[in-house]
């Protein structure tokens, strides 16, 4: 009954909460990761755009011995391609669970459309088998011509969704000595102070400590002894508030500038060709002095996105926006 009481507390109080993320989406266990896999295949029924050399032909011939069929000589042709397959393999996954492949050539094919990848052993760190690939390769793409929007074929790497099928599990262990931590896919000070006193709030007991800015340890309170899943569950549903360094993103190329919340700007002055932008007493005009309040003013004025790109830089990086800039 006592165990009861409490969920309907902690659950009354994850309802109720002030809007933020949860911890889910911007955390994992420590333990609980993915792993890579790859292995080398053979991609068949190409037509005539595989690969030319011999190696393609020296498999051939040991898929051919390995089944047990008497082969004398190798074969020559070029409906075979050499390929990389490469697959991740989230943690908790199971025996008979599928997972998507990504195929390359390794030689000198022209393209691996319309291909079959051949049964292929996926082979994780320590050199054992963890999942076994198969099926038809899709390149994606198009071959429309004429349009700058269409992205071109790339015909030597593909992939097969589904391809492959986990034959061992790959342990995971996320619990040591009563307890747990929490990495943050984004090392921050503090969110991870943040997170901790979360879920001390949340569970109305003093079970989580930040350790440094991406981890926070977390003590398996005693009713959650037997079922720690559940616990886990309802950590991840804890909602906080995520800090972030405020960033600007500039694309000299496209000119493109992405940019989170309402960046602040500092009080300056600048001449631009035609341009004259003043910042005073925090106000851009009649608003508040922000990167996107100065934007827009710009395309007011009849700025094109390089003078935006030019003005943002040089104001930054005089010290003037309140922003990492990132130029890219």
């Amino acid at each position: 009954m006592k165990r009861q009481i409490f969920l309907v507390l902690v659950f009354a109080f994850l309802i109720t909460a002030s809007a933020g993320v949860r911890i889910k989406e911007i955390a994992n266990f420590r333990g609980a990761r993915d792993n890579q896999l790859f292995g080398l295949g053979l991609v068949t029924g190409l037509n005539g755009t595989g690969d030319s050399g011999l190696v393609t032909s020296e498999l051939m011939t040991n898929i051919f011995k390995n089944m047990g069929y008497s082969v004398q000589s190798q074969f020559k042709t070029k409906n075979t391609a050499v390929v990389m397959v490469f697959a991740d393999i989230p943690p908790f996954y199971k025996e008979g669970m599928k997972l998507d492949i990504t195929v390359a050539s390794i030689g000198d094919a022209k393209s691996l459309e319309n291909g079959f990848l051949v049964q292929t052993p996926l082979l994780g760190a320590d050199n054992k088998v963890y999942a076994v690939a198969q099926g038809a390769v899709f390149t994606g793409g198009a071959d429309a011509k004429g349009s700058s929007n269409t992205q071109k074929k790339y015909r030597i790497t593909g992939s097969v969704p589904q391809g492959a099928i986990v034959e061992a599990e790959i342990p995971v262990n996320i619990f040591s000595d009563d307890m747990v931590s929490i990495n943050l896919d984004s090392p921050d000070i503090t969110t991870a102070a943040r997170v901790a006193m979360a879920i001390n709030v949340s569970f109305s007991e003093k079970i989580a400590k930040a350790q440094d800015p991406s981890t926070i340890r977390v003590d398996i309170p005693e009713i959650f002894k037997d079922d720690v899943i559940s616990f886990l569950s309802l950590i991840e549903e804890v909602e906080v508030e995520k800090d972030q360094k405020a960033k600007i993103v500039l694309d000299e190329k496209t000119g493109t500038i992405i940019l989170g919340g309402k960046v602040k700007v500092g009080d300056f002055s600048l001449s631009y060709g035609s341009f004259v932008l003043s910042v005073v007493n925090g106000q851009v005009g009649e608003k508040e002095a922000t990167v996107d309040n100065i934007i827009s003013a710009l395309k007011a004025a009849g700025a094109v996105p390089q003078d935006i790109l030019v003005i943002i830089k040089n104001a930054s990086k005089a010290g003037y926006v309140m922003a990492e800039l990132v130029v890219i």
